[in-house]
């Protein structure tokens, strides 16, 4: 299963490439934590705006926020509305190898669908990579009750923190980059109430 796995990933990035032919820079977006860790050498980032896709805190996440036996969550974007997010462009001549690490980060097990994204921005429309989640995947929790997702901010903890923390840091990120996301600004207010954070 797992040489399966890797061998749709390899794949997929195979496929993202010829797509971007890497004869011009290479766009991505940003709708969480690529915004406040990017981890890829960006000439210059820029406020974008994409239609048809919002951020939504509703997968899941048995590592890097979580455990198997106490799953934590982190955003993805899903089909529907529109997200206010950040463009980076990286240099056609950097384009290779940074994907190849974005690539590391994002898709090691392959539960993202990468697309690329109309990304309107302050300098024109841009076609950038963003990854996308899939309904049907099983890591798609559906809606999650506040008094559940309280339980997993007091509980979830993986590889590379908390879901609190990746809650919280994405939320105080967005406001900096003055970035509007309702619910982010909700939850956030609900961990505030309950003593969270």
């Amino acid at each position: 299963m797992l040489s399966l796995t890797v061998r749709d990933t390899a794949a997929l990035l195979s496929q993202v490439r010829l797509q971007w032919g890497g004869q011009s820079d290479l766009w991505v977006f940003g709708y969480a934590s690529l915004i406040w860790r990017p981890e890829f050498d960006a000439a210059e980032h820029r406020p974008a705006l994409v239609r048809g896709w919002h951020r939504a805190l509703r997968m899941r996440s048995r590592v890097n926020r979580g455990t198997p036996e106490q799953p934590g969550l982190v955003y993805a974007l899903l089909s529907g509305g529109m997200c206010r997010g950040m463009v980076y462009r990286i240099p056609r001549e950097l384009g290779r190898d940074e994907l190849d690490r974005l690539w590391q980060r994002e898709m090691p097990t392959g539960v993202y669908d990468p697309r690329w994204l109309r990304c309107q921005t302050a300098g024109g429309e841009v076609m950038a990579l963003a990854f996308t989640l899939s309904r049907r995947s099983p890591n798609y929790t559906g809606r999650i009750a506040d008094d559940d997702m309280l339980r997993i901010l007091q509980q979830a903890q993986g590889r590379y923190g908390s879901t609190l923390d990746y809650l919280v840091r994405t939320a105080e990120t967005l406001r900096q980059h003055r970035i509007c996301d309702r619910e982010s600004d909700r939850l956030l207010a609900l961990v505030r109430r309950a003593g969270l954070a």
